[in-house]
């Protein structure tokens, strides 16, 4: 009787105790006992914070971490990200070491991984602090990067910017008016953002200044031309142009048409570029689910785009003297690249957000970042501001690092993709001369507006004592000249916002200081960025979506992905309002997903950003009902070392599956890959012994192109060359071409199908054939190669990446994971009950 009476006691003590944990102060009964309490906020950025020479121990301490997390995969506890990612609660990581600037109301706190902490009274001594802290931990940066940002504010033809930050070889000093276009700015700040708050952008920008001279003198550091303001502005250009730009492949577009004209014939041709350019695809994801219509026709008959003849683009060099004009294409270096072909860009960031029914513990969950390149020292770094109103943590540039790049406030954080939206376009600039002679390529002069115009003459400064001189229209830079139907053209690239680079400063600004704490002023804020950039948010209650970018509003009468008639008769006509920007709140079931994608059905990005119905979005599957933020991370982190084409593999088995293989080896190549891509399709060296766990990197990366060739071979013939130099048949385009194609030949359901049937001709059995005989060669080469015909066995060298330009040597596994991160689970309310 005594041990049931202990027992009752135990169960109505234990009952007592669960009821007051579910209860709050206002003896809310009904409120869960899972409601997440305390924020879980992380972030990560490899090899460390500190980036000089020589390096410190805070130069590799977070590499190790980054690389531990690669071979758990999906596998991901709460442990692990403890273990494995650095606190972003606001506060310092283990012991602090004080900075010593002499600056009264300036504290600097450096943690044990090295992370400035800058408290200040005064908004002028947080942007000092943050100068400072620039100056002393991304010093050789600053040295490399300073004058190539003008490089990016003027946008020299030919020239990539981003890779003469990397190349030391190769110095740049800007012209008197290149630096003019800079100091330009400073008056558009005001002009647009006010008085006050644009006098505040510049104050804050020279206080920024000021602590990047401060540390330079205080360190006897020699600097015969002291930071300023424009430096500023030049290093927000620099980002904008490399990681917030899209379009301008018009040109190359073009081209490939008229190839595809002599090689197929009109109409075939016309069918067969639609297929290929793989825009308005209704299959290829999206991060929202609600329509914005911004498509590659602009209204009404096509009367203003221009053909480029095949073949007749010469790519200008603005190299002088004009003997060394021979075409960009032909030079080496990745500084250089054709004036006139698709610009360079970067793609590889992703978010992961969550929120709703869909997120556990009532919490918003978010795993997101960018993928700047593996570099030392790296382009961004940590840091926590505190005063003067501002409490923000995540990550600067050394442009204007007072203002958080990406991060998060007490109640908010956001990250951003690359979206490489439409703000360039090419136009065709008929060529004349004054007196009315016959132009030719070399001619001066060009039509505009009636008027035989002259080109004005710029002249950006010297590239390693050589002059660059390039001539410029009312529309931009010469990137080139053509013919178009035998007549000669200029190439100009116009950029929507050039000469506003420093305009963007302001959304930063905003979300540095909290002004973002609803989605209706998120969306307003993130409007302010003329670069594009998919935009994130997550605060305590809400998720939210923004796409980004100033986006001309195009004369009707053209086709976007061509070049448009310099003529003055198709001329922009405004720009998108914040409304007409893709946009959500929450998102599709809660869940925010971006990879770089397509940001909502209907809206085109830019003209040589192809979307599919395969893309690595895709890759961010298996949610569970309810997911925590080990449940994203995992996802986040089994994506980032899964093959993007595995999604387009299932298809091809299918079809080749529903006759005998022509060999045994055949067979268990097809066999090997269905297993490794039903175990994820891992890319991963788990282990670390120099060899992928499986064969499956192996066979695919053989087999992919190979096998996307094989499937458009027949339509295309001999132009099949041209189409994988445009759209890569070894990448996620030629999984788009096979996947879709495929389908249509099996009968299966396809949204959008393309204008012509491709393998086999639209015949099954040929196409089968095709492709198993790909399969076979493709066996037989890796058989000798690896000496047996056991395809289990292929495991080929695992690639380890380094850190760009090789002033450290330390490797890692490859992943396709941000280079930045952050791993956010916020709670419904600030755990200091405020």
């Amino acid at each position: 009787m005594n041990n049931i009476f202990h027992r009752a006691f135990l169960v109505t003590a234990l009952c007592s105790a669960l009821l007051a944990a579910c209860s709050d102060s206002s003896n809310n009964n009904n409120q869960s006992s899972n409601i997440l309490k305390e924020d879980r906020a992380y972030y990560i950025l490899p090899p460390g914070n500190y980036g000089g020479i020589p390096t410190n121990d805070n130069s590799l301490d977070q590499l190790p971490l980054y690389d531990g997390l690669t071979p758990l995969r999906g596998n991901v506890t709460d442990e692990d990200i403890d273990a494995l990612f650095l606190p972003e609660n606001l506060e310092p990581v283990g012991a602090t070491t004080e900075e010593v600037t002499g600056r009264q109301g300036l504290t600097i706190l450096y943690d044990s991984f090295g992370v400035p902490h800058i408290t200040g009274e005064t908004r002028a001594d947080l942007a000092f602090g943050a100068g400072w802290v620039t100056a002393r931990d991304r010093f050789l940066l600053l040295n490399l990067g300073r004058n190539p940002a003008r490089v990016a504010v003027a946008d020299v033809p030919g020239i990539n910017a981003f890779s003469l930050v990397t190349n030391p070889s190769e110095t740049f000093i800007p012209s008197a008016a290149t630096e003019q276009l800079v100091t330009d700015q400073q008056a558009l700040i005001l002009e647009v953002y006010g008085a006050e708050e644009g006098q505040q952008i510049l104050d804050d920008a020279q206080s920024y200044a000021d602590g990047l001279n401060a540390y330079e003198a205080a360190n006897d550091i020699p600097n015969p031309e002291p930071y300023n303001v424009n430096d500023v502005i030049a290093v927000t250009a620099f980002i904008g142009s490399i990681f917030g730009a899209g379009g301008g492949s018009e040109a190359s577009n073009a081209e490939f048409l008229s190839t595809l004209v002599q090689g197929l014939g009109d109409g075939q041709a016309q069918l067969a570029w639609e297929d290929t350019m793989l825009f308005g695809d209704p299959e290829a994801p999206t991060t929202i689910d609600k329509r914005f219509d911004y498509g590659p026709i602009t209204g009404g008959a096509v009367t203003g785009s221009v053909s480029i003849d095949a073949g007749s683009v010469i790519n200008l060099d603005p190299r002088q003297p004009e003997s060394t004009n021979t075409g960009l294409a032909d030079s080496g270096g990745d500084v250089f690249f054709p004036a006139a072909g698709a610009p360079p860009d970067r793609q590889a960031s992703n978010f992961l957000v969550a929120g709703g029914e869909v997120a556990a513990n009532d919490a918003t969950i978010a795993v997101m970042g960018p993928q700047l390149g593996y570099y030392y020292p790296e382009i961004v770094y940590q840091l926590h501001l505190s005063g003067a109103g501002i409490e923000a943590q995540g990550v600067g540039v050394p442009g204007l690092a007072m203002y958080l790049l990406i991060g998060r406030t007490q109640d908010y954080a956001w990250s951003l993709t690359s979206a490489s939206h439409d703000v360039r376009d090419v136009f065709a600039e008929v060529l004349c001369e004054p007196d009315g002679g016959e132009p030719t390529r070399d001619s001066m002069h060009y039509e505009f507006d009636g008027v035989c115009t002259p080109f004005n003459i710029f002249n950006a400064g010297e590239l390693s004592g050589v002059p660059l001189v390039y001539p410029q229209s009312v529309h931009g830079n010469v990137i080139g000249t053509a013919t178009s139907d035998g007549r000669p053209v200029a190439l100009t690239r116009k950029r929507s916002t050039f000469g506003r680079d420093g305009l963007n400063l302001g959304a930063l600004k905003a979300m540095t200081e909290g002004k973002a704490s609803t989605p209706e002023l998120f969306w307003e804020n993130a409007n302010k960025f003329g670069f594009t950039f998919n935009w994130a948010y997550a605060s305590r209650t809400s998720t939210a979506f923004f796409s980004s970018g100033r986006l001309p509003v195009r004369a009707d009468g053209l086709d976007r992905r061509l070049p448009t008639l310099g003529t003055g008769d198709y001329e922009w006509q405004g720009f998108l309002t914040e409304e007409q920007h893709p946009h959500s709140l929450d998102g599709p079931d809660n869940r925010l997903l971006n990879w770089n994608n397509q940001s909502a059905p209907g809206f085109m990005h830019g003209d040589g950003t192809p979307y599919g119905s395969v893309h690595r979005v895709q890759l961010f599957d298996q949610f569970p009902d309810k997911v925590d933020l080990a449940g994203v991370v995992g996802i986040m982190n089994r994506s980032a070392t899964e093959d993007v084409r595995s999604p387009a593999w299932p298809i091809v088995s299918e079809l080749l599956r529903a006759s005998e293989a022509p060999s045994v080896l055949a067979g268990q190549i097809v066999d090997v890959l269905d297993a490794w891509v039903a175990d994820d399709a891992p890319i991963l060296d788990a282990d670390n012994n120099g060899f992928y766990d499986q064969s499956g990197p192996t066979i695919m990366d053989a087999l992919w192109e190979p096998l996307g060739r094989a499937v458009m071979l027949p339509v295309f013939g001999d132009t099949v060359d041209a189409l994988d130099n445009i759209r890569n048949l070894g990448g996620n385009d030629g999984s788009s071409y096979i996947y879709k194609d495929l389908r249509t030949l099996l009968g299966k359901d396809v949204e959008g199908p393309f204008n012509l049937q491709y393998c086999g001709a639209g015949e099954v059995e040929a196409c089968r054939d095709s492709l198993w005989a790909v399969v076979e060669i493709i066996g037989e080469e890796l058989s000798a190669e690896f000496g047996n015909d056991n395809p289990d066995t292929w495991l080929s060298t695992a690639r380890l990446l380094s850190f760009t330009p090789g002033l450290i040597s330390n490797t890692f596994r490859p992943t396709n994971r941000p280079t930045f991160q952050q791993a956010l689970e916020l709670a419904p309310q600030r755990p200091d009950g405020s």
